[in-house]
């Protein structure tokens, strides 16, 4: 493959990645991507998720982990239980009406977190889970006002958040600031603007934006977990998965992109392999549905779609030729 070759090798992807490639690479009309998108619950990966739908509502029989689970496996997380369904189904652009009619309704009634046994919408004490779950809800339509005042009141003094709070952390990490980020600013774009949880979320941006994505503010030492890159993102931190937010934050908010992720760019451009494509850096084990993309150093179509996403959005800002036109 060749750089020339990239965009036509993505067109030839799942639905899911299909409809986002038309729309926000290829530069298709509405009508065009739109009747891709229509295809994702029918056919490939989200059409097998949906099929695993319970008639409880869940997936897997649990909300965080499948009712099956041994706590004392050495087994790597699953990833086929109801929270994390859902959040891959609501990022491909599944629309809410493809799965079990009343599913928000369902899970209320019938799914209880593994933590303490707490109804599902109430959210849990993890940040990252309640973000995942903040999103979803709102996407559903369904009211999670518990986890909405979680993110308010659980916001520490250096501005993030920490999935570690509840064991006394004081100090916000990159991964539990970033996954709280993205579910919040997904709640506002569907709810129609949130100026109590923008706020908020604005002072999580800087925690990490002062630390430029990547640096440990008290040593300047890059996070080296940072510069491998994988998908699905799942609740990891990498300098694309942060870049890919503040791309879609700064479009939510129509601003120009900030100045202090221009390190982080250089780092997404920098991994760019000969052939054009963005190669599968990890890989998080367990159980799925459905694989999602690539093993570990193979091409990633995800990765690559992201990556050409966010180089177009920076350098379109910065009026330079575009490392990703080709």
């Amino acid at each position: 493959m060749t750089p020339e070759d990239v965009v036509p090798w993505l067109l030839e992807s799942d639905p899911a990645l299909r409809w986002q490639v038309e729309r926000d690479l290829v530069g298709a009309p509405p009508e065009v991507w739109q009747a891709t998108r229509a295809r994702v619950p029918r056919e490939g990966m989200a059409a097998v998720v949906l099929a695993h739908q319970d008639d409880d509502g869940q997936w897997a029989g649990g909300a965080y982990f499948p009712s099956d689970w041994d706590w004392n496996s050495d087994e790597k997380q699953p990833w086929t239980a109801t929270t994390w369904s859902l959040k891959s189904l609501r990022e491909w652009g599944v629309e809410p009406d493809a799965l079990r009619p009343g599913t928000a309704e369902l899970l209320r009634q019938n799914s209880r977190w593994e933590y303490d046994d707490l109804p599902y919408w109430d959210g849990e004490v993890d940040a990252c889970i309640n973000a995942f779950t903040l999103a979803t809800g709102a996407w559903l339509g369904t009211d999670v006002s518990p986890i909405r005042r979680f993110f308010l009141a659980r916001q520490l003094e250096d501005g993030g958040w920490n999935c570690e709070w509840v064991e006394g952390a004081t100090v916000s990490s990159f991964p539990s600031t970033l996954n709280s980020l993205e579910g919040m600013l997904d709640y506002e774009r569907r709810v129609g603007g949130d100026a109590e949880l923008a706020a908020a979320r604005r002072r999580g941006e800087e925690y990490l934006l002062r630390r430029t994505l990547l640096h440990r503010l008290a040593t300047g030492d890059v996070h080296e977990w940072a510069l491998r890159f994988a998908y699905p993102f799942r609740a990891e931190y990498t300098a694309l998965h942060a870049v890919e937010y503040f791309r879609a934050a700064a479009e939510y908010a129509g601003t120009p992109p900030d100045p202090r992720i221009a390190e982080a760019i250089g780092i997404v451009r920098g991994a760019r392999d000969a052939d054009g494509t963005w190669h599968q850096g990890a890989r998080y084990g367990g159980r799925v549905w459905a694989e999602q993309d690539v093993a570990v150093g193979e091409p990633s179509p995800w990765l690559t779609f992201v990556a050409l996403r966010v180089l177009r959005w920076w350098d379109a800002a910065h009026a330079q030729p575009s490392a990703a036109a080709a």
